[in-house]
């Protein structure tokens, strides 16, 4: 399976944790990242992700 997210996501770790929201999209993006370690699913990339991060 692959995965895209937004360069955003990355922000959330350190975004107010006590808004529920914020801390469930940060648990699930320590999961997501868990998962790209283990090779279970593969992270994907765009051209204009890659363009703004240059």
């Amino acid at each position: 399976m692959k995965i895209y997210v937004d360069t955003s996501v990355f922000n959330r770790p350190f975004d107010d944790q006590t808004q529920p929201r914020i801390a469930l999209e940060t648990q699930a993006l320590q999961i997501v990242l868990r998962l790209v370690e283990t090779q279970a699913v593969e992270m994907v990339s765009s051209s204009v992700l890659e363009y703004e991060n240059s």
